[in-house]
């Protein structure tokens, strides 16, 4: 498959798998699975479950998926079954269709709560789990980064004429139908609070008390709450690196970041966000942070996206592996000061890449480390080599 053709150039290449496998297909909703699907596969047989009748009649007798597929006869590409997790009860047909037809199946799902939880079917590891992020800056022809700094990527809040008001509809839609419809949590008016709480310290050590506090729940139910976001794909919980032989003690608390800039921002109740002001820092971080899950998603590259924290309070934002590590500066002059996380690790474990990202305004080495302008890293991110390992 042509990628370019599709007009989203990064997005993960899915042929190569379906020619030996079936593949999960994560990401939340808005992400493009189903657009991006079509426009890969605009043959295949297509069930989605989000109609009501489609999901009624599978839902009734999920033997039919067997009947409709043979006799719909011939047919190009894989069965795509959309939003799988309304119905995972037809993963037992799936699984024996894989086994005795042959047949391959791409299982998308915007929410897979439900899937990850006992007691569902999810194949024998027959089908690869791939996921699908917002908009990268590497997809989107004049990227810009200011847009993108304040309304994300999911794609249609990208090319919406009116971003805010949709991401508003889109974290109440997330709510009602992710949140109250699936039963995740007892009560919507606590988990709101949470939210805002988490959105505001996105980025920091997560520390349950303090969330707590500021949600007015208890720390037992902060921590559940976690778990829906991870669940439901809206939150990751960033883990702190730990270098083999330490001198310093690291952090144990992990950092909260959500799946796009813009959902964080409308969480956190900020709504625009100019350059150099306090809530940019933050922002950026996130934003990064979304590029990078990203690029190692697509990439195929297995190493780990962790945090360096110590408790002397040196930090670096992001480690991929043990061989890369990055720092986010908001500022458009860097200062030696800036580079001390970076040195100090560099001390503990060796490191191939050592690098800044920030606002000046042209790249430039410092002692082995490299400054880089947010765009300079972005393309060199997708260009494929910047962080080889």
């Amino acid at each position: 498959m042509d990628n370019e053709a599709t007009g989203l150039p990064r997005r993960l290449d899915l042929a190569g798998d379906l020619r030996t496998r079936s593949v999960f297909l994560f990401g939340p909703r808005q992400t493009g699975k189903t657009t991006w699907l079509r426009q890969c596969f605009p043959d295949a047989p297509w069930f989605n479950l989000l109609h009501g009748e489609v999901f009624l009649r599978l839902s009734r007798d999920p033997g039919r998926l067997r009947a409709e597929l043979a006799a719909g006869g011939s047919r190009r590409g894989p069965v795509i079954i959309d939003e799988i997790q309304k119905l995972p009860s037809l993963l037992d047909d799936v699984h024996d269709m894989m086994e005795s037809d042959g047949l391959r199946f791409v299982l998308a799902a915007s929410s897979p709560v439900k899937l990850r939880r006992g007691g569902v079917n999810l194949l024998g590891g027959r089908a690869r789990t791939r996921a699908l992020f917002p908009f990268v800056s590497a997809e989107v022809p004049d990227w810009d980064l200011m847009r993108a700094i304040n309304i994300g990527g999911i794609p249609s809040i990208y090319l919406s004429p009116d971003p805010i008001e949709d991401l508003r509809a889109y974290c109440g839609s997330y709510l009602q139908l992710e949140i109250q419809a699936e039963g995740l949590v007892r009560g919507i008016e606590p988990f709101s609070r949470f939210l805002m709480a988490a959105a505001a310290c996105r980025g920091q050590p997560v520390v349950f008390e303090r969330l707590a506090s500021d949600a007015a729940v208890p720390a037992r139910t902060v921590r559940e709450y976690f778990q829906v976001l991870e669940d439901t794909l809206v939150a990751t919980l960033l883990q702190p690196f730990r270098p083999g032989g330490a001198r310093r003690k690291p952090v144990s608390h992990a950092k909260l970041y959500f799946f796009d800039v813009g959902v964080a921002n409308v969480l956190a109740d900020v709504t625009h966000i100019a350059a150099g002001s306090p809530t940019f820092g933050p922002a950026l971080e996130q934003l990064v942070f979304c590029e990078l899950r990203a690029w190692l998603a697509y990439a195929r590259d297995p190493r780990p996206l962790t945090f360096w924290r110590t408790a002397d309070g040196s930090e670096v934002d992001f480690v991929v592996g043990d061989t890369a590590a990055i720092e986010v500066k908001a500022t458009g002059a860097v200062t030696n000061r800036d580079l001390t996380g970076l040195r100090r690790l560099a001390e503990e474990t060796p490191l191939a890449h050592r690098i800044v990202v920030c606002r000046e305004s042209a790249a430039r080495v410092v002692d082995g480390i490299r400054i880089l302008p947010v765009m300079d890293f972005l393309r060199g991110l997708w260009e494929g080599d910047l962080l080889a390992d």
